[in-house]
């Protein structure tokens, strides 16, 4: 993410005026945690377009490359594997979409937009890595668009809440955390 500006900010003795509180006061926390599942969902919606556009780019890139006189896209692994890839991306579709028609009857997205966020995340990944590998050296070259993917798709599984934090979050809604001992 190099156009990103991330960095740590230290706010001390700072004084917000009344007029200027967002919400009620001392729920900032729940805001922000409530504010998660809109970052999710809409990240979700996000990976579905980058997985889509990455697969047909790799298609476009492996009929053009060429080894031992045929195109990549003719081995069949190369297409084998797109479609898998293309599949998986159809089923996210199909979770996302049942997340976004919960979320506009009012309903409790939480269960689904963490199942789509954690899903979609280790899918860029997958992505990014298998059709980096149909590019061959050129991939890695950072004048591609999937050498930015490979690199920038990390911050999926990790901003808006990491994979193990998603992966908590089911097992809570699940039931299946261990019991906390007091």
């Amino acid at each position: 993410m190099h156009s990103s500006d991330t960095a740590q900010i230290f706010l001390e003795d700072v004084r917000v005026p009344a007029k200027n509180i967002i919400g009620e006061e001392g729920l900032g926390f729940m805001y922000q945690m409530l504010q998660f599942q809109d970052e999710r969902l809409g990240a979700a919606l996000g990976m579905l377009r980058c997985v889509d556009k990455t697969i047909s780019e790799t298609i476009e890139y492996t009929k053009q490359r060429q080894t031992f006189g045929k195109p990549i896209i003719d081995n069949q692994y190369v297409h084998f594997r797109l479609a898998e890839l293309a599949t998986e991306n159809e089923l996210l579709r199909a979770l996302t979409y049942r997340a976004v028609d919960l979320y506009v009857e009012g309903g409790d997205v939480t269960r689904l937009t963490t199942m789509a966020k954690l899903k979609g995340a280790r899918l860029i990944r997958e992505v990014a890595d298998t059709c980096l590998q149909f590019y061959g050296g050129m991939g890695y070259s950072s004048e591609l668009p999937i050498s930015r993917l490979y690199r920038d798709g990390r911050l999926f599984s990790i901003g808006g809440g990491s994979d193990e934090i998603m992966l908590g979050i089911l097992c809570k809604l699940m039931g299946t955390l261990p019991k906390v001992k007091k």
